[in-house]
């Protein structure tokens, strides 16, 4: 009984240690959209001027993200924002908003 506790002390403690170094999947995209759902909408559909992200390819989102990071194109908040964002935040974003149907929110 004590080797069980043991391995299983251990496999947990290699689970924490490993997490943050995990790249983030889609759920963590999901997480990290509700903060631009004040601009593009709830889930990336976006009813105003602002660009709808659901949908969109997701390489062509994370190079869109990618360069407004690095400035090489302009926006209107977006490079002031982006710059928090990781490599790896901004690829769950485009695969979560890429995994998001266009159509409009039914509730």
């Amino acid at each position: 009984m004590r080797m069980i506790s043991t391995v299983l002390l251990a496999g947990l403690t290699l689970g924490l240690l490993a997490g943050p170094g995990l790249a983030a999947d889609n759920g963590d995209g999901a997480r990290l959209a509700n903060a631009c759902t004040s601009c593009h909408g709830l889930e990336g559909r976006s009813l105003g001027v602002t660009p709808v992200l659901a949908g969109q390819a997701e390489e062509d989102l994370l190079a869109k993200l990618k360069a407004f990071k690095d400035g090489t194109v302009e926006g209107t908040i977006m490079n002031r924002l982006i710059r928090g964002y990781t490599d790896e935040e901004l690829a769950a974003l485009a695969a979560y908003f890429s995994s998001v149907t266009p159509e409009a929110v039914t509730q």
